[in-house]
């Protein structure tokens, strides 16, 4: 039972660490088209 609840708790925490990523990722692709943009609008300033 105790093999068993440790594997629960690992499968929980690799998901979870792998849901995170996933969301850096999202946060890092949003903040470079905002760069990009600002980029671009600085340049027809």
């Amino acid at each position: 039972m105790l093999i068993l609840m440790l594997g629960v708790a690992m499968t929980t925490l690799i998901v979870g660490c792998n849901t995170v990523k996933g969301v850096g990722e999202d946060v890092e692709s949003g903040g470079k088209a905002i760069s990009h943009t600002a980029e671009k609008v600085s340049d027809k300033m």
